[in-house]
């Protein structure tokens, strides 16, 4: 086992940091509340630190998987948020590409009213649209009203 108090440096994601380890187990410096639950956890002292605890400590043990859980449950839902957005994306282009034919084909705007990049995309994804059966699938066959 090593030395009862020691202390060891590491290059953590290339962050320098002092880990303090006692009889050769990683320590944690905590800070509780009141009713004695963990409010802040950290691997280096600070100042509202009132204890050090050891890393498998039942108490760290679960302030890591909850914070495992949240981070894991927030990312899953942000996944689904920007999937739910790129399909949205993807629905209000051909929205917009509908919208704009149709204000072509009534005279309200040309073609030309447009920036050159924007015409050269538009007519690729016309002639590209036209080439898959135009605007005859305005509105999907499960969709029901106006756009």
């Amino acid at each position: 086992m090593g030395s009862p108090a020691a202390m060891r440096d590491v290059d953590y994601a290339a962050h320098s940091m002092t880990l303090f380890t006692l009889e050769g187990c990683l320590m944690f410096f905590v800070q509780r509340n009141t009713d004695g639950q963990l409010m802040r956890v950290e691997a280096e002292a600070y100042a509202e630190s009132t204890e050090m605890l050891p890393a498998d400590h039942p108490d760290l043990q679960a302030w890591f998987a909850n914070e495992v859980m949240a981070t894991s449950h927030k990312q899953l839902l942000q996944i689904k948020q920007l999937k739910q957005l790129r399909q949205s994306d993807l629905e209000m282009i051909r929205v917009l590409d509908d919208l704009i034919a149709v204000l072509i084909s009534k005279g309200v705007i040309l073609v030309t009213d447009l920036p050159g990049p924007a015409q050269t995309k538009l007519m690729d994804r016309f002639h590209a649209r036209e080439a898959l059966g135009g605007l005859s699938n305005l509105v999907e066959d499960d969709e029901e009203g106006f756009i």
